[in-house]
């Protein structure tokens, strides 16, 4: 069944960019919006736009009954949930099949395999793929504090649910443990009603390197490739880059062979991603999570792969299987870095700062794209993530990639707001990120330091 017209149930930067993927698909669209985003440029491109709750997302964007009801009453016969908000929701794709709405996305029972980070461990294991050694049900600060012993500190205190580096932290005493352990559950619980939380050991020169898997709902699973995701601050990504730099050719094999034995172990359907932690002195990776959805660094998979990961999402839903990305499976050219523009200040803790944009010109070029919602006089609301646009470019080596970067991001003016861009600029002059070496500590125990403190 062919998709007719689909409810985007998101907003900013990815609601955007599912309008236009469909509009290329000949698929009618409806966005929900809230009240402070009714006149957003996703609205003013759909075919149709419904406000469904006041601006604070609790009122609006997590509303599964509005949504629900604001897709029946424009007539869609699907959703897009985006990224974030709703997206691994189990109950809001549950909620899309009982009222007959295709979910553009993995069934409800793949959502919860992988929402509980210690099941998907389970899962991991079962499926024959390395896990970082751990504590999988931590029920006392005791537990935590035993592991420590047996197994060496520092070690990472992690959320079950949810994830974006809430509910995390690292410990390296028994004094750290007793300190964050209850303010981890804490945050996790105010953050995802859950405050189960479980244990890995913290591995220290650790790269983020996660693999783009599809599901096509028919049992088979393919892949696109790697990125490496290793400059974070507050275990938050700032810099995306397919494919990872510095992989041997043969861990390569094994880390995209791993992420699609996972997929298929659990019936995985549509877009997912796998991420794992490379440990850069063992030469080791260990699984770490799978997000069931389509990612903010998806972009970077298209540019090397030449696939269009968003109408593929669109076409499986609409049951049309995979093969319109056959030819782009398995592919990769050249290099592509993608560079996330967030209204924050670093010298201000990176805090978000909404207001109105006064100035916004973005580069352009061969090679360079600009995935946004924003445009000269929109108001940044204070009630949502501070992303503005993603900048990312494609070239054919990984040397081109940073240095059409650094010119992109040189000439990407924005007023009226703080942003990133001058991180940006510091990350890609910088002789250890051409080299290919970032850690996931570097960006908060080197750069920033040097740089912005």
């Amino acid at each position: 069944m062919a998709l007719r017209r689909v409810l985007v149930a998101n907003r900013g930067e990815i609601a955007v960019r599912v309008v236009r993927a469909c509009r290329s698909l000949g698929i009618e669209t409806v966005v929900a919006t809230s009240a402070i985003d009714r006149e957003s440029l996703a609205a003013k491109l759909a075919d149709r736009s419904v406000c469904i709750g006041p601006s604070p997302s609790n009122e609006s964007y997590l509303r599964i009954g509005l949504l629900i009801e604001a897709a029946l009453g424009t007539g869609c016969d699907a959703v897009h949930p985006g990224y974030g908000f709703l997206a691994e929701n189990a109950a809001f794709s549950e909620a899309c099949q009982e009222h007959g709405l295709v979910f553009v996305g993995p069934p409800p029972e793949a959502v919860r395999a992988v929402g509980d980070k210690r099941r998907a461990r389970e899962l991991a294991r079962a499926a024959g793929v390395p896990v970082v050694p751990g504590l999988d049900d931590v029920r006392r600060t005791e537990d935590v504090l035993e592991f420590g012993r047996k197994n060496g500190y520092p070690i990472l205190i992690k959320a079950a649910a949810g994830g974006g580096g809430r509910g995390m932290f690292v410990a390296r005493s028994e004094a750290d443990v007793r300190a964050n352990i209850e303010r981890a559950s804490a945050e996790a619980l105010a953050a995802f009603g859950d405050g189960s939380l479980y244990v890995e050991r913290f591995i220290e020169r650790a790269r983020h390197v996660e693999v783009q898997v599809f599901g096509d709902g028919k049992g088979r699973v393919v892949h696109f490739g790697d990125r490496d995701c290793s400059v974070q601050r507050r275990h938050q990504k700032l810099v995306e880059e397919a494919p990872a730099p510095g992989i041997p050719d043969g861990v390569r094999a094994d880390l995209h062979a791993s992420a699609v034995r996972f997929a298929e172990h659990i019936g995985y359907v549509n877009a997912g991603t796998v991420e794992l932690v490379y440990d850069a002195d063992a030469d080791r990776f260990y699984f770490i999570e799978m997000n069931a959805r389509i990612q903010v660094e998806h972009p970077v998979s298209e540019l090397v792969s030449g696939a269009d990961l968003v109408q593929l999402q669109l076409a499986v839903a609409g049951g049309e299987g995979i093969e319109r990305a056959a030819a782009h499976v398995g592919r990769s050219t050249g290099h592509a870095i993608e560079v996330r523009v967030n209204a924050e200040s670093a010298r201000d803790g990176f805090l978000p700062r909404p207001g109105r944009i006064k100035t916004w010109r973005v580069p352009a070029g061969d090679g360079v794209r600009v995935d946004t919602h924003c445009f000269a006089g929109y108001l940044v609301p204070p009630f949502y993530d501070s992303l503005l646009a993603k900048l990312i470019v494609h070239a054919p080596t990984r040397a081109d990639a940073i240095a059409r970067a650094r010119t992109a991001v040189r000439e990407f003016q924005v007023e009226g707001v703080p942003t990133t861009l001058d991180v940006h600029a510091a990350i890609l002059e910088s002789d250890a990120f051409a080299r290919g070496e970032v850690t996931t500590q570097w960006l908060e125990r080197e750069l920033l330091p040097r740089h912005f403190q």
